[in-house]
C-alpha cells in the first residue's frame, strides 16, 4: 500500500525494499535503549512507552516493545509504507544536530547518480504542474506550514520529521524562460534517512504542494 500522492514506481520500489527489512529493523531497535533512541531521533517518549513523532503534520505512535507504528488519533496501524519509512528513520537517526545548511540532492550520498531522475519528479514536476505561478506556490506553501526563506524568488522550509527539514525554492518564469523549482535538504539529512528515503520525502512534499494549490483553486 502506498500513500496518496506519491509517485507510484518510486514509492512502491522503496516500500518493497524497506518492507523486506522491517523485521530486521525492529530487532535492531529493540537493542537500543528507549531513552537513547528518543534522544537520537528527536522523538518524545511518553508515559505509555510510545515514541511520538510528527510526519508531514500527522502524529504517529511507535511502540517501544513491538515497534509497530500507529496513527495517534485513531490507534490504527499505519500503512506498510509509513511503517517502513518511520522505522528506518528511527534506526538511522544518530543524534546529529540539524545544520540549517541547505544542499541539493546531488550533494547527498550517491545523489549524483539519481539527481536527474529526482529533479524530474520533484522540482520539474512542480514547475510543470503548478497553476497560478509564484503566488499559487506561496499560498500552498503557507497552507502546509512552510517557513519563508530568502532563496530564489520564493522559498519555504518544511519540517517533515523531527530532525529532517526540506526546502522548496521557486523561480518565476517569464516570456523567455519557464518557471523552475528545486527541493533542497539540510546537509545533515543523511544522518536520519538513506538517500532513497529522502528522495521520497522530496516527491511527497511536491505532491502535497500541488494538492494544496489545486484545493485552493476550487474554493
Amino acid at each position: 500500500m502506498q500513500e496518496k500522492g506519491e509517485p507510484g514506481h518510486q514509492a512502491q520500489e522503496l516500500a518493497n525494499r524497506l518492507a523486506a527489512r522491517v523485521a530486521e529493523t525492529r530487532e535492531k531497535l529493540r537493542r537500543i535503549k528507549p531513552g537513547k533512541l528518543a534522544l537520537y531521533s528527536g522523538c518524545e517518549l511518553d508515559g505509555e512507552g510510545n515514541f511520538r513523532l510528527i510526519y508531514f503534520g500527522r502524529e504517529y505512535l511507535v511502540s517501544s516493545t513491538d515497534f509497530v507504528v500507529r496513527e495517534a488519533t485513531t490507534g490504527s496501524p499505519a500503512s506498510p509504507f509509513v511503517q517502513s519509512l518511520l522505522l528506518t528513520y528511527l534506526v538511522t537517526a544518530d543524534g546529529t544536530t540539524p545544520s540549517g545548511r541547505w544542499v541539493s540532492f546531488r550533494e547527498l550520498p550517491d545523489g549524483t547518480f539519481y539527481v536527474r531522475a529526482f529533479q524530474g519528479y520533484s522540482g520539474d514536476r512542480l514547475a510543470r504542474e503548478l497553476h497560478g505561478g509564484i503566488e499559487a506556490f506561496r499560498s500552498a506553501a503557507r497552507a502546509l506550514g512552510g517557513r519563508p526563506l530568502s532563496l530564489g524568488d520564493a522559498s519555504y522550509a518544511f519540517t517533515v520529521l523531527p530532525r529532517v527539514s526540506l526546502a522548496l525554492v521557486y523561480w518565476a518564469g517569464d516570456e523567455e524562460l519557464p518557471s523552475q523549482a528545486q527541493v533542497l535538504f539540510e546537509d545533515t539529512a543523511s544522518h536520519y534517512l538513506p538517500t532513497d528515503g529522502l528522495a521520497i520525502l522530496g516527491s511527497q512534499l511536491v505532491a502535497r504542494i500541488l494538492s494544496a494549490s489545486a484545493h485552493a483553486a476550487i474554493q
